[in-house]
């Protein structure tokens, strides 16, 4: 449910329009932010600041939702029709049947439950917040009206707010107005009736910070942002995963199947005039046992257990249900810096035009990396370290700063020094300082920029890049004295200083992990803003093939049809922009990939967004974490090379389940309604098929910590709706044969009365269920493939159970009776038979789909 008393503080009166210090009084608020003991009192009074509370559902809650199964309720509405006929030993099989089931799925859900959502709490998103003075980092949830909130380059806006201060602030607020690029926030007022893309003063929930700094006061939370307006009225759910979409396809098609089986088996029994309660039982009963009505708790108990894996990995899944795109993942799209890269930058030198080093590029550079106060990045802290203890700021004081954006990929910083003189220091990509200035500094002074001194620069460039350095101008000039602020429109005109070079040297295990990625199918692709000749170096040392290079500029000029085609040969894209970013992970996706992109940058949101998996790192900016379904505790090819093998492991062990029930089940029920035209009494009594449906699932639910064999995770898995159909065709006949031998034994053979026939067909159908989960969970030979122990366990405990059945006490009252001991070991000897002729069925089958393949 939505959050308790939705607080619409000032909505009525456009807080967009009201001058500031009217706003703070009516907020009854501090530009200071508020104090502890108010915004406690606040978040009280107003609830959490968020769209919906995600309050987790009950042990109660959760054992109910277990009843809202179409097929759970069709069986109590029939065991209500036996009560109402008087059938009560029936009645009370089935209800027993129906609430041990229920019961089954009850207790695996709550602890799987459990253990994800301890897991996701362990992923936060917070903002910074002002409290008595002081910023603090507290939980986004935590937000009240009121509150003052302290945003930068990367930050995730909490709630709809008013623009106190900003300094070069640009929002990306394309979820709620469309817009493509950034839009600058500024102080001020709007007319009240201003339109939402044009309240330049506000910020809104959902949206994130792309470059520069605000102060912004909070004048909405939770639903009654715009954001939750929209939310609540759309109550839009994510998009479905590829294995959802073939569960949905897979669901469809049984249900037909059961429908048409119910409407057929009660109408011809009717018409036999046989009993039409025990008819319209054995119907329903033979429907419940056709549907593998425990999937979504095998799913939610595998996707969990795969996520507790994880987790155990470094890998925390945000988002449960793409555990198995991870597993079909083909294609890993990933940034240079910090996955192939070790990350630790550092400052190999400083130099001047001419190539040499240069004591005063490293002061410009430390004045520009040591004041500035944008985005924490490794490049500026690797150049304060090499600055620091030069002295180089002892006489400088900061007078202004324009911050960094990812169109000029440049910051400067306007300081001042003791003589007062006031410089504009600028750091960025070198094209860009370059278009930036008009001279350069060389040994003889400073010289135009002319076509002799840009081919130089340019050779130093390409030798350096070449070397696998990452190459950044550094420039400077005179500014005049003013009281207002410096912008962007000041960098021109400009000196160009010398060069900063850093290095990034590969980690040590990439090249093995691009290896074994590469062994499991998955293709990995390097997407930078790095020049491309840094992003060739890279890959040639770290092993990556270079079949294809596409820069930024070579993207802009081609067709999306273009791009689909060279997409899929590239391995290496360089000096790209968000936008191309998203457009390439869009064109491998629209080619037939399924497309895994890894990064942690502000300019990564889109494409993490548009992947089918998107993955990043709990050091990474909020609004890249937001956008993420999986988040690293490391930054580290090598564990998601483990994650990728869970995912498949995951994927693997939900799919045994389903081959388990098309295989056994289909061709025993097919077989039951078939049987019960001919024969002149039920082959089972409806109670005894739910009882087998019952029985069977118990070893079910351990498939999710099932052993997984090597070659179900070596190569991407994907639903396949084919094999699933063929694979129920030809084991579903496999069964059959069996099913129809089993009734010849017992008819002819033993001459078998009704309760004889019912118990040894129920024993074998029982086992050849159990027994075809083993032999089915493995694409080999099944006594080289060791299940794992729970499931093993559980099904020799089942087996024990059912042969001892016919004997026990309670046993006529289910309808069985004791078998002789020839019959018993016909039954034994038939299901042996079963697993043989499987295991030939299945080395067949298999070899026919790899030669079709």
């Amino acid at each position: 449910m939505f959050e308790k008393n939705p607080v619409v503080p000032v909505e009525a009166n456009a807080y967009w329009s009201l001058p500031r210090d009217q706003l703070l009084a009516q907020l009854d608020a501090d530009a200071a932010g508020l104090g502890a003991a108010e915004a406690a009192q606040r978040l009280t009074r107003y609830g959490p600041n968020s769209l919906v509370m995600t309050k987790k559902a009950g042990a109660f809650g959760l054992y109910a939702s277990q009843f809202k199964s179409p097929l759970v309720l069709i069986l109590i509405i029939a065991s209500a029709v036996s009560l109402a006929a008087s059938e009560w030993v029936d009645a009370g099989i089935v209800l027993v049947v129906v609430f041990g089931s229920t019961a089954l799925g009850f207790v695996q859900e709550y602890i799987a439950g459990n253990a994800v959502e301890k897991l996701r709490s362990q992923i936060t998103i917070t903002s910074t917040v002002l409290r008595d003075g002081a910023a603090l980092s507290l939980p986004s949830s935590q937000v009240v009206p009121g509150d003052v909130v302290e945003l930068s380059a990367g930050s995730l806006i909490p709630a709809d707010a008013v623009v106190l201060a900003a300094r070069d602030f640009f929002v990306a607020q394309a979820a709620l107005t469309g817009e493509t690029f950034p839009v600058e926030k500024v102080p001020g007022t709007v007319a009240a009736d201003t339109g939402l893309a044009q309240r330049s003063n506000c910020v809104f929930m959902g949206t994130s910070v792309r470059s520069g700094s605000a102060s912004v006061l909070v004048a909405a939370t939770g639903k009654s942002t715009v954001f939750g307006q929209i939310a609540g009225k759309l109550a839009l759910r994510p998009a479905l995963t590829e294995f959802e979409r073939g569960i949905q396809r897979f669901g469809y098609l049984l249900t037909r199947v059961m429908l048409a089986m119910v409407i057929v088996v009660l109408a011809i029994n009717i018409f036999m005039a046989r009993p039409p309660i025990a008819s319209l039982l054995f119907a329903l009963a033979l429907a419940v046992g056709l549907t593998p009505e425990l999937l979504p708790a095998i799913i939610s108990i595998t996707l969990s257990h795969g996520a507790k894996r994880m987790a155990a990995l470094g890998v925390i899944v945000r988002r449960l249900n793409a555990i198995e795109n991870l597993g079909s993942m083909d294609v890993l799209c990933t940034d240079k810096t910090g996955t192939l890269t070790a990350g630790i930058v550092e400052l190999d030198g400083a130099f001047d035009v001419d190539g040499q080093a240069s004591a005063a590029v490293l002061r410009l550079a430390g004045i520009n990396a040591h004041f500035q106060t944008g985005m924490a990045n490794p490049l500026d802290e690797a150049v304060s370290r090499a600055a620091a203890g030069s002295g180089a700021f002892d006489d400088v004081r900061k007078i202004d700063e324009i911050p960094y954006d990812f169109v000029r990929k440049a910051l400067s910083v306007v300081a001042v020094d003791g003589t007062g003189e006031r410089t504009l220091v600028t750091k960025g990509a070198l094209d860009n300082v370059l278009a930036m200035c008009t001279s350069a500094r060389t040994a003889a002074g400073p010289a135009p920029l002319d076509a002799v001194v840009k081919a130089k620069i340019q050779a130093l460039y390409e030798d350096w890049s070449g070397q696998g350095f990452r190459v950044l101008g550094v420039a400077s000039r005179v500014v005049d004295d003013r009281t207002g602020s410096y912008a962007r429109a000041d960098e021109r005109g400009m000196c160009l200083a010398g060069f900063l070079l850093f290095l990034d040297p590969p980690k040590d295990d990439v090249r093995q992990v691009i290896v074994d990625l590469a062994q499991r199918g998955v293709q990995l692709k390097m997407i930078t803003g790095d020049n491309i000749r840094v992003a060739c170096h890279v890959a040639a040392t770290i092993g990556l093939p270079v079949a294809l290079t596409l820069t930024g500029r070579q993207l802009n000029e081609m067709s999306d049809e273009a791009l689909w085609h060279s997409a899929r040969q590239a391995t290496v894209f360089a000096e790209v922009d968000p936008n191309q970013k998203e457009r390439i992970i869009l064109a491998l996706r629209k080619t037939g990939h399924v497309v895994g992109y890894m990064g942690d940058g502000i300019n990564d949101a889109p494409a993490l967004h548009t992947a089918d998996v998107g993955i990043s790192v709990d050091t990474a900016v909020d609004v890249a974490k937001d956008a993420a379904d999986f988040v690293l505790l490391r930054k580290d090819l090598g564990i998601l090379r483990q994650g990728i093998d869970e995912g498949r492991r995951t994927f693997a062990n939900t799919l045994k389940y389903i081959l388990t029930t098309i295989s056994a089940n289909f061709g025993n029920m097919f077989s039951m309604a078939a049987a019960s035209v001919f024969l002149p009494f039920l082959p089972l009594l409806a109670s005894q098929v739910l009882l087998n449906n019952f029985l069977s699932d118990i070893p079910a639910t351990t498939i999710a910590g099932d052993n997984v064999d090597p070659d179900l995770v070596v190569t991407p898995r994907r639903w396949d709706t084919l094999f699933i159909r063929d694979y129920m065709v030809v084991f579903g006949l496999v069964s059959s044969v069996f099913d129809l031998l089993t009734f010849g034994v017992l008819l002819w053979l033993f001459e078998a009365a009704a309760h004889e026939f019912r118990t040894g067909w129920f024993i074998e159908s029982l086992l050849t269920v159990l027994v075809i989960a083993l032999v089915v969970r493995t694409r080999g030979p099944f006594w080289r493939s060791r299940p794992g122990n729970l499931l093993l366990a559980s099904t020799v405990a089942v087996i024990a159970l059912t042969l001892a059945l016919p004997y026990l006490p309670f046993a006529g009252a289910l309808g069985f009776v004791p078998l002789p001991a020839p019959l018993m070991l016909a039954m034994i000897g038939l299901t042996l038979g079963y697993v043989a002729a499987a295991e030939v069925a299945k080395k067949f089958f298999y070899a026919r789909h790899r030669a079709f393949r």
